[in-house]
């Protein structure tokens, strides 16, 4: 297993949302790439009120991927989340390579001093260091759960500040697609019961390069895949991830079961 500081960590549940180390492959992959706003050395530049913004991490998304574990496995026959160790600062592992922001040197109001002027010397031994071991080990993860006769389900959890450049984001859920939209629309069409203010392709879309994960992963498989986008004022506590993660599992795997049927009788 890669190292877990530069990798990331794996979470596994089985079929009775039990947890588990290793096992059949799961059905569903969450991926959370945007888990911590922990800084590594010599990557530690930053100021407090950075770190504590939506600039560092994605806040909430890791509570609510790892509420949403148990009952996806117990709902869809076995799940696994996967989240990275390290801030989006340093290298945001949604980014391909040649993106600027890959290692942004502002992120909406802030300044991020530490990614100014970067050489390509500089962006590759980011790239090396924590990029590739968090891909290859989502690579290895998906491969296994293919080796073992699945077709897992890929899942990327992100959540998005209520205010954006001083203009408040009347969205509350976004579900998000790439070339392969089926179960993005599913979810969707199946939120009413959320509550919330749910659209498509939004606060983000694939056109804003978001969807670099499901590329890399989900596409090259034809796997199933989603980006959901939760704002998040709505999951800022444990109690909320585990009362949301509750309603969302239900419209997931609703959706899943959807789409896996529409795969399997596909219209003449």
């Amino acid at each position: 297993m890669p190292d877990v500081e530069r990798a990331g960590t794996v979470l596994g549940w089985d079929a009775a949302g039990a947890v588990a180390a290793e096992g059949a492959g799961p059905a569903v992959i969450v991926i959370c790439e945007h888990a911590s706003a922990q800084m590594l050395a010599p990557w530690e530049d930053v100021g407090a009120d950075v770190l504590a913004s939506h600039a560092a991490s994605d806040p909430g998304a890791l509570g609510l991927a790892r509420a949403l574990g148990p009952h996806l496995a117990r709902a869809c026959g076995g799940a696994e989340l996967i989240h990275a160790p390290h801030s989006r600062l340093i290298y945001d592992l949604n980014r391909s390579p040649d993106r600027p922001d890959a290692c942004p040197a502002h992120s909406e109001i802030y300044a991020i001093p530490m990614n100014a002027g970067l050489s390509p010397a500089d962006r590759l031994a980011r790239m090396e260091a924590l990029y590739l071991p968090f891909h290859n080990l989502v690579r290895a993860r998906v491969a296994r759960a293919l080796a073992l006769g699945q077709k897992p389900v890929i899942v990327t959890v992100h959540s998005f500040s209520p205010i954006w450049h001083g203009v408040a984001r009347k969205v509350e859920f976004g579900v998000i697609h790439d070339a392969m939209p089926a179960l993005a629309r599913r979810i969707v069409a199946q939120a009413d019961g959320l509550g919330l203010v749910t659209e498509l392709n939004a606060p983000y879309s694939a056109q804003d390069h978001v969807t670099h994960t499901l590329r890399l992963h989900a596409l090259p498989y034809g796997l199933e895949n989603a980006m959901l986008e939760i704002r998040n004022d709505l999951i800022a506590t444990p109690q909320a991830q585990t009362a949301l993660a509750a309603r969302l599992s239900a419209v997931l795997s609703r959706a899943i079961a959807d789409v896996a049927e529409e795969v399997a009788c596909p219209a003449l």
